[in-house]
């Protein structure tokens, strides 16, 4: 049963984000601007996910860009990346959020780090990767027009401000760092020729 969970989250998660999004007019009909953009983090998120991960896309496509053909990523990586991480911080955002709006910065400043790496990906390879388009689309104005109304509705302190960027640079650098400890660990055990 945890093989399937692990194999197929993205769909439940998008199918889980489409209802969020059709709840939201109800559930935020008392909050803030603020507030509604941080809690919109975490259903866009779940799309973009769809994006990214249906059909093994994004899995297939780190694996030959970076590990070459080997399994630098693994699925129950990219679920624990994902369920507890993604989802886990982006829910723990959105609750202190409601206490104080500047912890919304983490999910909004995660949205826009994520969208960075999409996009420098993009560049570099000079083609398109799992995840592109909704990181360009939703991520890129949500994070933006989020994080102004979060400053905006502040106060927002310095410390909020390092521990949201810290906290969205440093799961993204975590990921990288992981890959390549495998992609190392793999080229040690290979058998030469």
């Amino acid at each position: 049963m945890l093989r399937r969970l692990i194999d197929n989250w993205v769909y439940g998660g998008f199918l889980a984000g489409l209802l969020l999004l059709a709840l939201t007019p109800v559930l935020a009909r008392d909050w803030s601007l603020a507030v509604s953009l941080v809690f919109l983090v975490l259903p866009i998120y779940m799309l973009h996910q769809y994006e990214e991960h249906d059909a093994d896309r994004f899995h297939r496509a780190i694996n030959q860009l970076l590990g070459k053909g080997r399994d630098v990523l693994p699925s129950p990586a990219i679920f624990v990346i994902n369920i507890p991480v993604v989802w886990g911080v982006n829910a723990a955002s959105f609750v202190a959020a409601t206490n104080d709006i500047g912890w919304g910065l983490i999910g909004l400043y995660t949205l826009i780090a994520n969208a960075g790496v999409h996009i420098a990906q993009a560049v570099a390879t000079r083609r398109y990767n799992p995840g592109l388009v909704t990181a360009v689309v939703l991520f890129l104005p949500l994070g933006i027009f989020g994080a102004m109304q979060v400053i905006g509705a502040g106060p927002v302190t310095p410390t909020q401000h390092l521990v949201a960027a810290g906290i969205a640079i440093g799961a993204h650098l975590a990921i990288q760092a992981y890959v390549f400890s495998n992609i190392r660990r793999l080229a040690g055990n290979a058998v030469p020729q």
